[in-house]
């Protein structure tokens, strides 16, 4: 007999189109670190090939950092305008070009007449603008395709792709320089970005309705009862201006950024210097803030969501934000001040990973307050690491040489602390000022 009409059709299972996605995103996190800091490795060879002296070189490292925070805002609003899709794909080719045209700067600029720490300058800067829209398209991306539920989480994962890059880049890009010379390190870096960026275009897709590989199972999860994001096109500056939460996410976030560039940029030294490793196991040491990052990351991420569920949007991200700067704070100051190197290295790293466990609750919040337009306010809260980063690279050494290293290391963790308490003021629930 046939079986009775009533009888109901099997489920159909979601599809996965979501992860593969966030896969992708991890992967240009790991490329845009990778082309980020390979020339503080090559540079070991490229100061004295190219006559360049340290301050020189300081230079060429500051004019990447100033591209990149001057452009966060426009990057993230072209993702809001035209979908990360294109605006991803078209800024990983546009940074791959530019990492290439690193290892000729020195012929453009001789060829041109402006010489070459004027060309390592320009060529450095305009990496800088293409890879400040990165972050800002990821946390797009998150806010168009994953449910709420999992979107710290997602953008975790999507950031913590930096845990990865700090600790291959040097070892491989050190390698690669011995073997094949400081050029070859740029192009092989340059290819691997084309490739990633055609495989963006290839399978992303701005929204889950228009992907031909996901089914109807997934958009219903990703949707979770809400509309699609969607706008006039016109960016709510009044509204934005009138949000308290997104000044203090900025100002909070400007501490992170603050403490994470103390580790992207004398974490090594002062373990050789200060503390006392070779070289050799000072470099294996100096790994461990990184991989502690790649680890808090997507942790952090995930307990967002999942106390999200419990506490609902703004307790969550205030408890998961403010208890890990806290922790982070807490942590530097142990390490700055504890005697034996390796327990140092250990409490520190521990912090570097408390620091990033709360990147998701920060990410996401933007979203919360508006996911039309979670790409420019994320843009407008990173600008705010990037200035904090700007001045801590500066800053630490100058307070290390007058008071020592201890009370250094010191000021970052109270930026951390003062940042976790920050956190009372954040609401990202309330969404955006009316």
């Amino acid at each position: 007999m046939t079986p009775a009409s009533s009888e109901s059709d099997p489920v159909e299972p979601p599809t996965t189109v979501r992860r593969r996605l966030l896969a992708l995103l991890f992967a240009i996190s790991v490329v845009t670190y990778v082309d980020r800091v390979n020339i503080s490795i090559t540079a070991r060879q490229m100061m004295p090939a190219l006559g360049l002296t340290d301050q020189q070189m300081g230079y060429v490292f500051s004019a990447f950092v100033v591209g990149y925070a001057l452009c966060q805002v426009p990057g993230g609003w072209l993702g809001d305008r035209w979908g990360s899709r294109r605006v991803l794909a078209g800024a990983i080719l546009w940074w791959s070009v530019w990492t290439a045209l690193t290892a000729t700067a020195p012929a453009i600029g001789v060829a041109a007449g402006v010489g070459v720490l004027s060309a390592l300058i320009a060529v450095r800067f305009l990496l800088g603008v293409g890879e400040s829209v990165a972050l800002p398209n990821f946390n797009r991306t998150v806010a168009d395709w994953l449910p709420q539920k999992e979107q710290a989480l997602g953008i975790g994962v999507a950031i913590g792709g930096i845990g990865v890059g700090a600790a291959v880049t040097p070892p491989v890009t050190a390698w690669i320089m011995v073997n094949w010379g400081w050029q070859t390190a740029f192009y092989l870096a340059a290819g691997i970005g084309v490739l990633v960026a055609w495989l963006w275009y290839w399978y992303a897709r701005d929204r889950p309705s228009d992907h031909p590989g996901i089914n109807q199972a997934e958009v219903r999860l990703i949707l979770d009862g809400r509309p699609a994001a969607a706008s006039d096109g016109v960016t709510p500056w009044p509204r934005i201006a009138r949000t308290p939460t997104v000044w203090w996410l900025v100002l909070s976030y400007t501490c992170l950024g603050y403490v994470a560039y103390v580790y992207m940029s004398w974490f090594y030294l002062y373990l050789v210097n200060v503390r006392g490793f070779g070289e050799l196991r000072g470099a294996a040491f100096a790994m461990a803030p990184f991989l502690a990052m790649l680890v808090g990351c997507p942790v952090g991420g995930w307990l967002t969501d999942r106390l999200t569920l419990r506490l609902g949007v703004t307790k969550a991200r205030c408890l998961t934000g403010m208890g890990g700067m806290g922790l982070s704070g807490a942590s530097i100051a142990l390490g700055a001040w504890v005697d034996h190197p390796v327990p140092a290295v250990l409490w520190l790293s521990f912090g570097a990973g408390c620091l990033y466990f709360t990147v998701g609750a920060y990410w996401s919040s933007t979203v919360h307050l508006s996911r039309p337009f979670a790409g420019t306010l994320s843009g407008l809260m990173n600008t705010g690491a990037n200035l904090g980063g700007s001045l801590s690279p500066t800053l630490t050494p100058w307070l290390a040489d007058q008071f020592g290293w201890a009370v250094a290391l010191g000021a970052a963790a109270g930026a951390a602390g003062f940042g976790g308490l920050l956190w009372w003021w954040i609401r990202p629930g309330d969404g955006l000022a009316k």
